[in-house]
C-alpha cells in the first residue's frame, strides 16, 4: 500500500521551451516565491499542489518540457545551504 503525505513546502524548477517559459513563470508565481531564474519555492497546501501540477502540465510538452518538483513533509527532513550572494527572500525556509 502505498502511503500519502501532505507535503507543505516545495521547490520548482523547470526546463522548458522558451516560449513557454512566461506562462509557466505565471503558474509558479501564484503558488510560490520566485527564488533564482526557473527555481520557486514555499509553502503550499495538498490543493494548491495539485492545482499547481494541473495547470503545469496543461502548458508543457510531455515530450521536451521537464518539470521537478521536489517535496517536502518538515523542516526535520531538509536543510538549505547557500554559497556566494544570498539574496534576502522575505521568508525562512520551513517555520
Amino acid at each position: 500500500m502505498k502511503r500519502s503525505y501532505n507535503y507543505n513546502y516545495v521547490f520548482v524548477m523547470y526546463d522548458v521551451e522558451e516560449k513557454k517559459c512566461q506562462k509557466v513563470f505565471k503558474i509558479c508565481k501564484k503558488y510560490l516565491s520566485h527564488f533564482q531564474k526557473s527555481i520557486f519555492r514555499g509553502k503550499i497546501t495538498p490543493s494548491q499542489l495539485i492545482s499547481l501540477r494541473n495547470e503545469i502540465k496543461k502548458v508543457i510538452n510531455k515530450d521536451t518540457d521537464t518539470i521537478t518538483i521536489i517535496k517536502m513533509i518538515g523542516q526535520s527532513s531538509f536543510e538549505e545551504e547557500t554559497h556566494g550572494f544570498k539574496y534576502d527572500y522575505g521568508e525562512e525556509l520551513i517555520l
